[in-house]
């Protein structure tokens, strides 16, 4: 039977946003071999390959036979549709650069290597690619290292103070960052804290003569509370004593891989609470989305079970990142305990390296022992990041996140919504442009704008983010707060919006913190004298506050916290001009030598902004500043790495429950990544936690 079609052409090049053009021809079909609807998409790359596929499927399939003239007629098209872009890329293809996508270091290259994408891969996952950031390898140096200098400031406290608490309970200084947090619906007092924990780094334990310091890595940690925040269990000391540690992920905790954490919390109805996280290999291509169960005994000691895997792959095309966890709590709901999990599924091409970044969705319907068959809800919004999961009362899924098609101009943040339980989405909604943050002025540290979000009782969504904004009154995506400009004209805002009809309408963007918003940073340390003994360094010009990194929880009487960090204090901090090698034993010593004519060592001193973090109660408008002492986020980690997000959860007692990274805390190192310390006082990477009301 002869084929007839009505053609309809849709020739579209991104240019360089995406380093991808794509000629799409869609077509109606009058035979069942070639399904109305159906599309092949040729897609001209910066190496001149053309690559085609046809979508949808008829009863019996395409034959060769049938589609090889419609290839023909359709490569005419593209040709002439591609013209000069096949010929630029032709002529550029040798300077095209390639990334070795079985590694780590690969695949967080071959993203930062494109062109107008302004999303990375999580904070931990660009931390652990980091080949110089590693344990020490034999042989193993029988001598206890003194360090020469250890960087800190007289400005710094040297402990957390109530009522603030620390969440982690080990003593040998180890680093924590990036926290989650969960409170039991049925126990308000009931809480549990996950984290990003490199416990293991600091363990003094050998295994086989090897420290157990130089095999351990980023782990997932947690702590639980059952009197409300005030003292908090238990500490991981070794590979036979995890305390509540996730077991059976990374491989000092009996699992396969090499490191693991991005921390993600969620109870059920029935107390049963839920922790999602990634575990990854660094220099191999094996990765997973992993989740596991917790159980609390009649004496209120938490358990985790064994975790269940999502999506594990070997491939070095697929890298699972960015997990996010909830579970339908309420009771009643069609869907009640149903969990549910959302991730970024970052896909590469050999060689060519990042293609696209969907998020993807499974759910599990007996208690996370099994999921369903992943799929992708984001439609055409495919290059995402940092996906949030809340629960409605009457059981409907939003998933939000941050992202673009592959024409936006800038990033938004995206929601969809489903009905039955996860089985189908709706069409993604835009919430907002945003203009993807930049570190806060004077910081080093990774950043990103991924949303938070929550649900009231009565359907209202709230979703907040950070976005760079102009010093203006306007709260809207601005170029040149993407350009060179940014520092001098823009600032980041934590910001929210809500929706009082499911989602398909939202709010203009305001401010969380809009005095601190609208108020300029505070100067105190200067001025200091340079390394020269003669130099000074005085306090910088006024600069607005960046907020950023919000967090978002409505407790069941419909009150909605917001909270975010505010880099609120700029300071001097001296720098070290040689640090010890290798890179793990130089984040503690200092090694500048002593030089003729010139003083103060270690080295030069720079501007540093210290964060706050500050909660507010939208429902009287009310702040309430929750650390008591400005952290400084230069400890740890050359100062790169505090994390991705904070956390705020609130109990059925109104009670907020807010937890950050904080530095404020000195503690005494003795292992360190394989390597042995006397025992040396340094500032610690902790999890802290406040609670309150207003």
């Amino acid at each position: 039977m002869p084929t007839s079609f009505a053609w309809r052409t849709d020739a579209r090049f991104a240019g360089t946003k995406h380093r991808m053009n794509e000629f799409i021809i869609e077509f109606e079909s009058a035979d069942d071999r070639f399904p109305s609807g159906s599309r092949v998409t040729f897609s001209v790359c910066n190496r001149v390959k053309v690559l085609f596929g046809v979508a949808g499927g008829g009863r019996g399939g395409i034959s060769m036979k049938s589609i090889v003239p419609l290839v023909l007629v359709m490569l005419g098209f593209a040709v002439i549709a591609a013209g000069v872009q096949v010929s630029a890329a032709s002529s550029n293809a040798s300077l095209s650069p390639t990334y070795d996508i079985t590694t780590l270091a690969g695949k967080v290259a071959s993203i930062r290597g494109t062109q107008g994408l302004y999303l990375r891969t999580s904070a931990l996952i660009e931390q652990e690619a980091d080949k110089l950031d590693v344990g020490a390898s034999p042989p193993y140096s029988p001598d206890a290292i003194t360090p020469r200098y250890v960087l800190s400031s007289p400005l710094d406290g040297t402990s957390v103070s109530l009522p603030d608490v620390v969440v982690n309970q080990d003593s040998n200084a180890a680093s924590q960052n990036e926290p989650a947090i969960a409170v039991d619906p049925s126990n308000p007092n009931r809480i549990v804290v996950a984290m990003n924990d490199y416990v293991s780094r600091t363990w003094s334990c050998a295994i086989a003569g090897t420290p157990c310091s130089a095999l351990g890595d980023g782990y997932s940690g947690t702590y639980f509370s059952n009197d409300g925040g005030l003292t908090w269990c238990c500490t991981p000391t070794d590979p036979a004593h995890l305390g509540t540690m996730i077991p059976g992920v990374e491989r000092l905790t009996g699992g396969i891989y090499d490191a693991g954490g991005d921390p993600s919390l969620a109870f059920d109805s029935a107390g049963h609470v839920f922790y999602a996280g990634l575990g990854f290999d660094r220099t191999t291509p094996p990765n997973t989305v992993a989740v596991n169960k917790g159980t609390f005994d009649s004496e209120g000691a938490l358990s985790w079970g064994a975790p269940t895997f999502i999506n594990p792959t070997t491939a070095p095309s697929t890298l699972n990142d960015k997990e996010w966890i909830g579970v339908d709590s309420h009771v009643g709901s069609p869907f009640q305990d149903r969990v549910y999990v959302s991730w970024t599924r970052f896909i590469f091409s050999p060689g060519r390296g990042y293609v696209q970044s969907p998020i993807a969705f499974v759910f599990s319907k007996d208690g996370g022992a099994t999921f369903s068959s992943p799929q992708s809800i984001v439609s055409n919004v495919l290059y995402d990041q940092g996906s949030r999961i809340v629960v409605g009362p009457d059981g409907t899924v939003y998933v939000f996140w941050d992202g673009t098609t592959r024409f936006g101009a800038f990033d938004s943040i995206w929601m969809v919504a489903s009905t039955d339980g996860g089985v189908s989405f709706s069409s993604p909604v835009a919430v907002a442009p945003l203009i993807d943050i930049a570190p806060p002025a004077n910081t080093v540290f990774r950043v990103n704008s991924f949303p938070a979000a929550d649900v009231a009782p009565d359907g209202t969504l709230y979703v907040a983010w950070s976005s760079e904004v102009t010093n203006a009154t306007s709260y809207a995506a601005d170029p040149v707060c993407a350009s060179a400009s940014r520092y001098s004209k823009c600032h980041s805002s934590a910001v929210w919006s809500k929706s009082t009809d499911g989602g398909s309408t939202w709010s203009t963007p305001v401010p969380i913190l809009p005095t601190f918003d609208a108020s300029n940073r505070v100067a105190i340390g200067y001025p200091v004298t340079q390394r020269d003994g003669k130099t000074m360094l005085t306090a910088p010009g006024a600069r607005r506050v960046d907020t950023f990194w919000p967090g978002v929880a409505v407790s069941p009487s419909g009150r909605v916290y917001m909270s975010a960090y505010a880099a609120d204090v700029v300071s001097p901090w001296q720098t070290c001009d040689k640090p010890a090698s290798p890179t793990a034993v130089g984040r503690i010593n200092c090694v500048t030598p002593t030089v003729s004519g010139l003083t103060n060592a270690p080295g030069n001193y720079t501007h540093n902004a210290r964060l706050d973090y500050v909660v507010a109660d939208l429902t009287t408008g009310m702040t309430k500043t929750v650390t008591t002492h400005p952290v400084n986020s230069r400890y740890h980690f050359g100062g790169g790495f505090i994390g991705d997000y904070t956390g705020l959860a609130v109990g059925s007692d109104n009670v907020f429950h807010a937890v950050w990274t904080d530095t404020n805390h000195v503690e005494s190192v003795t292992w360190w990544y394989g390597f042995e310390f006397v025992s040396t006082p340094v500032h610690q990477q902790d999890i802290v936690t406040a609670a309150g009301s207003f």
